[in-house]
């Protein structure tokens, strides 16, 4: 496992990235409203890539056809955007969106509310959110992955929720995945496990949390994850630098 640490200049050239990517995904959550199709959601990521003249960590990527991943309900992530997926009252999308800036990857993810939600969708959607909060908060010198999974675990089960085991956060740099893995769980479900964070490591923490159990299956189209169950699933994500300071939130306006 070979681990990439950022020297300072390089952090900040990753934060420059940070701002761009969570002004355009700002741009799709907001305009994500009953009625509009995911794939005018991708549309006006495109138009923000090219205002910002950066590059789409998505688009190709193994295939992949879009720019950002839609995943709507019981869809955990990778949702490809559609003409005819348009979203209705009361629905929750996972937007997850990447870009490249100075040769550096910025990637970050939202669940937000369609219209007016149920209370179980609200529920669902702040404990994931709270999750990766919690995770963040352990972002610091010389603390281990490890924590940072039981950090999301303990959370998201102690609130009768799953967590997704078949993907997993990443390092991230000049490739948006970059060694170390960075799962939302640990096999005993202690912390304590993994390699010890250092200044200078950045890595995407992204907690998927099942309203039912954590297995999740891909659909046809070799991308559509969903959970097995199909309960939905909420999904949040930011690029953090480990900092003698602290976690910075490279994503975070």
């Amino acid at each position: 496992m070979r681990i990439h640490l950022k020297s300072k200049s390089e952090l900040d050239q990753m934060r420059d990235a940070g701002l761009v990517a969570a002004e355009i995904l700002n741009e799709m959550c907001e305009a994500a409203k009953p009625g509009v199709s995911t794939w005018e959601l991708d549309q006006i990521a495109r138009k923000g890539i090219a205002k910002h003249k950066v590059v789409s960590a998505f688009l190709g990527y193994h295939g992949y056809p879009a720019v950002v991943c839609t995943s709507i309900n019981e869809v955990v992530v990778h949702g490809i955007p559609r003409k005819n997926e348009v979203l209705k009252d009361g629905d929750i999308i996972g937007i997850d969106f990447g870009i490249y800036k100075h040769g550096f990857c910025a990637d970050t993810a939202r669940t937000i509310l369609v219209g007016e939600v149920s209370p179980e969708k609200k529920t669902l959607v702040e404990t994931a959110r709270q999750a990766l909060e919690n995770a963040i908060e352990l972002c610091r010198p010389n603390n281990r992955i490890g924590d940072i999974g039981h950090a999301v675990q303990s959370y998201a089960e102690s609130h009768g929720y799953s967590v997704v085991r078949q993907f997993v956060g990443h390092g991230t740099g000049r490739q948006m995945h970059e060694d170390p893995q960075v799962p939302n769980f640990t096999d005993d479900g202690r912390p304590g496990s993994g390699k010890r964070m250092k200044t200078g490591l950045v890595i995407a923490v992204e907690p998927m949390v099942n309203a039912g159990t954590p297995e999740v299956e891909v659909l046809d189209d070799n991308w559509t994850a969903v959970t097995k169950d199909r309960r939905m699933s909420a999904h949040f994500e930011h690029t953090i630098a480990i900092t003698d300071d602290g976690p910075w939130v490279l994503t975070k306006p």
